[in-house]
């Protein structure tokens, strides 16, 4: 039997090494169609073309093989590591897929410089209070520095926020930036409210300030009893010295703390990190609820959706049978595993290859005993995972499943809608509706202050929803300010005059994933914008009907918003409570949204200098890093004095006077 694949192919699978890896499969177009990690990549590999997998999803994926890919690690946790890095980045057709969050919310306690002394006094002192001897808790989200100390990760951003209000009821933290700091002569608002000590003027000393930073960050290990036990101590030791304004203020702490302990609830002492994992799987989607707990406290959840479910699931199953069993055909061997299963183990290895693991897991599906050792090797972490828990690790799991529930059915209802709003439009507009999960529209809208930063956006709705990573932002150049013409103009030849050149050079018979057409071109404006659209789509000889423009209605009320055409069929009034309209105002809104968050953050870089401080000869990456993180920031680097500028490490006197002038 004569093979479908070509001989460079087979060529390539007969030569892989008996070696641990990770392997990738591409079509004839180069579009990534699936990666997966193999003990044995020869093994592993020679079985997808050994085999005849005709009439199966198998096969339709194989079919498409025209090239591979494969790159040797050292050990297979090193490839599970490797494998869903690549699934995260690339996003292929057939892997289980779930969005890659770039970074999860923290909160950071700032490192401390203060260095106790054996004369150290009071805490009063002529010279101002050092911001670096107070440290300072904030919301953060990025890249770890080894030097603060680290919480989390917090499943949003409101359950960070909750925590430093807590923490500023109980300890008063200061949560001020270092220039605020610095510039402080009196005490601000959070002081009068007791939610801070007031470090900036000198209220408490660094010692005192250091105790409740230790307690804090005890506390927010879940260390809560030692915590109470440390400021009874700290209370009685003020009370012996006859400082009894001081222990009045270490008891209103105990009795704070004890309040937010008793209005947390919490239902563990033993559990300090857990997360907890629901899955469910209903109509062709799936949806995993993570729920964390940290330091004891149940920090809320938040929901995952993956996409390719169930291509990926039967993938997923087929590889792991046939490198169990590699003498068996495909079909002898019965998946082991449910979809749940197999959504749950890709959830866990995309999510925790990225974000440290807890100790323990507690899970809404079985997961196979091989992946959480790989997962152990690869962070470091011994993991303990719970399948049937008890007492109030069922509560926790509970809650996790039914909230997977609501989101799910959530989900499946605004897609429903959608689907609607989709099919709406598309008869309105005459388009056929056997392919609308392929329906491609591109908005366009520009946005600018009194023609300052003009920006243009283009966004893209695809597969019933809006597709955020395929969004653009151009930067209009070269135009008279305020030309809205002139910058729609631009903008549509620069997004489609390389896309024209390149149907025309294959001719209109074939077009690369990245070469193709939307079928609408939704423009913000009316005739005069629709007209300007048309000569450009005529210049690059593209179809000018798939140009339509969304005109305001009379007294530019919402929902009488009309249709202008470029192709001169008469525009039309959907009707304000039309599904069509309302997908129309969906794309449109968010396109002004994205061109003007654009323009904002442009214009804040111009009015602000935010290139400036990089053309300053002798401030590199690290010198400039360390100014912004010093001074909060372009405009607290231009609000600084010489000698502030000066006490920076790495800048001299000189160069603070170079930096100085150059921001003035």
């Amino acid at each position: 039997m004569t093979s479908p694949h070509p001989d460079e192919l087979l060529n390539a699978v007969a030569a892989l090494p008996a070696l641990p890896g990770v392997y990738r499969f591409f079509d004839a177009h180069g579009l990534l169609l699936y990666v997966g990690k193999a003990r044995d990549l020869k093994r592993r590999v020679s079985n997808y073309f050994s085999r005849s997998h005709d009439g199966t999803r198998i096969g339709h994926m194989v079919s498409k093989i025209a090239r591979l890919e494969t790159t040797v690690v050292r050990s297979e946790a090193e490839a599970l590591l490797l494998e869903n890095n690549l699934i995260k980045t690339q996003q292929p057709r057939f892997n289980i897929l779930f969005r890659d969050d770039k970074s999860y919310p923290y909160l950071r306690l700032s490192a401390s410089t203060w260095v106790p002394a054996p004369t150290a006094g009071s805490g009063e002192g002529v010279s101002p209070p050092d911001p670096g001897h107070y440290p300072r808790m904030s919301y953060y989200r990025g890249a770890v520095d080894k030097r603060h100390q680290y919480f989390g990760p917090y499943p949003n951003a409101w359950a960070v926020k909750e925590t430093i209000q807590l923490l500023q009821k109980v300890f008063r933290l200061r949560t001020c930036e270092d220039t605020v700091f610095s510039h402080r002569t009196r005490p601000c608002l959070l002081y009068q409210i007791k939610r801070c000590s007031g470090p900036c003027v000198g209220f408490i000393a660094p010692a005192d300030y250091a105790a409740d930073v230790r307690s804090a960050s005890a506390f927010l290990r879940g260390e809560t009893q030692s915590v109470l036990d440390e400021l009874e101590r700290r209370m009685m030791a003020h009370a012996e010295r006859l400082a009894f304004e001081q222990a009045a203020e270490v008891r209103n702490q105990i009795t704070a703390l004890s309040k937010v302990l008793h209005q947390q609830a919490m239902e563990s002492t033993t559990d300090q990190d857990v997360d907890i994992l629901a899955v469910r799987v209903q109509g062709g989607r799936a949806c995993v609820n993570l729920a964390m707990v940290r330091g004891g406290r149940h920090l809320g959840d938040r929901p995952y959706f993956p996409a390719h479910v169930e291509e990926g699931a039967v993938l997923a199953a087929w590889d792991d049978a046939a490198a169990a069993a590699p003498s068996e055909a495909p079909g002898a061997v019965e998946p082991s595993r449910s979809v749940e299963q197999r959504v749950l183990e890709a959830f866990m290895a995309q999510h925790y290859t990225g974000v440290p693991p807890p100790p323990v897991l507690v899970l809404g599906a079985p997961v196979d005993a091989h992946l959480i050792e790989l997962l152990t090797a690869q962070s470091g972490i011994r993991l303990h995972t719970v399948f049937h828990p008890r007492e109030h690790r069922r509560t926790w799991l509970d809650m996790a499943q039914k909230n997977a529930e609501l989101q799910l059915a959530r989900l499946l209802a605004e897609e429903g809608s959608q689907q609607a709003r989709t099919r709406a439009l598309a008869q309105a507009l005459d388009l056929p509706d056997d392919a609308l999960d392929r329906l491609r529209i591109e908005c366009f809208d520009i946005s600018h202050t009194a023609g300052e930063s003009t920006v243009a956006s283009c966004v893209v709705f695809e597969g019933h929803k809006m597709q955020n990573a395929q969004y653009r932002r151009y930067r209009i150049d070269g135009i008279t300010p305020g030309d809205d013409y002139a910058a729609m103009r631009q903008v549509l030849q620069r997004r489609y005059g390389k896309l024209a050149q390149a149907l025309r050079d294959d001719d209109g018979t074939a077009q690369p994933a990245q070469a193709r057409l939307p079928d609408i071109v939704l423009i913000d404006g009316g005739k005069g914008q629709v007209g300007v659209a048309r000569e450009v789509f005529e210049a690059l000889g593209l179809d000018v009907g798939r140009i339509v423009g969304v005109e305001k209605g009379e007294g530019r009320k919402v929902g009488l918003e009309e249709l202008v055409f470029a192709d001169g069929r008469e525009k039309i009034y959907l009707g304000a409570d039309s599904a069509a309209l309302m997908l129309v105002a969906q794309i449109r809104d968010e396109a002004h949204r994205f061109a003007i968050t654009g323009m904002r953050a442009q214009r804040a870089k111009v009015r602000t200098g935010g290139s400036r401080l990089e053309d300053i000869p002798g401030v590199g990456p690290k010198k400039r890093a360390r100014l912004l993180q010093r001074f909060g920031g372009v405009r607290g680097v231009a609000a600084a004095s010489v000698e502030d500028l000066a006490t920076v490490e790495g800048i001299s006197a000189e160069l603070a006077e170079t930096i100085y002038r150059a921001l003035h």
